[in-house]
């Protein structure tokens, strides 16, 4: 079963076992059923929490029966109609709850990024198996969206990332937060900014 492996990082992180497609010779459909299963357990049937923000979900447009969060965490690509299955998102699926819900026990780098107006928190579970997951958060006025989650595919892109989390300290005086410090700061920018006048 998909929940009954765990793995013990170097960092001492414990995380549920990537799953993989060669697990299902390669079966693209068992596959996708057995990644959705994670989901569906993970933040459907399970309310998970940023700090003690319970997360919401995208739900449409629906695609192939299931939520469109869903659609986004498992494909890739810059237009939205037509983004590819990624095996390395599948594979980090199982990753993206601990993430989220550990995110300060385990000293994650988490910060505020703006993307086209939007106020969004990316949470980056740095180095597993060599991996850089990056989870991403949709902040609104009165509710949080889990929005997608990623795996860094180069070198570069995660130094990137990593300078923009920095830039972000910088900004912020070097001040550390708590999950709940972030989320209150964002949503009280989002209402100053809907209270201003155009």
């Amino acid at each position: 079963m998909f929940l009954s492996g765990k793995v013990a990082m170097e960092n001492n992180r414990n995380l549920p076992l990537k799953i993989c497609l060669e697990d299902y010779a390669g079966d693209y459909h068992k596959y996708i059923d057995a990644i959705y299963d994670v989901f569906k357990h993970d933040f459907i049937n399970h309310k998970t929490t940023f700090g003690s923000h319970q997360l919401k979900l995208k739900y449409h447009p629906i695609i192939n029966d299931r939520a469109y969060t869903f659609y986004h965490m498992t494909n890739k690509g810059e237009v939205e109609d037509d983004r590819k299955f990624d095996p390395k998102r599948c594979e980090c699926m199982p990753w993206a709850r601990p993430a989220i819900e550990n995110t300060e026990k385990w000293e994650l780098k988490f910060w505020e990024q703006e993307r086209k107006g939007k106020h969004r928190i990316c949470i980056w579970l740095d180095d597993c198996e060599n991996v850089d997951y990056f989870v991403i958060l949709d902040v609104r006025i009165s509710f949080i969206l889990l929005w997608t989650a990623f795996v860094s595919e180069y070198k570069h892109d995660t130094r990137k990332k990593e300078k923009e989390y920095n830039q972000w300290l910088i900004e912020n005086n070097n001040k550390k937060c708590t999950p709940n410090d972030l989320v209150s700061k964002i949503m009280n920018t989002i209402i100053k900014k809907q209270k201003s006048p155009k």
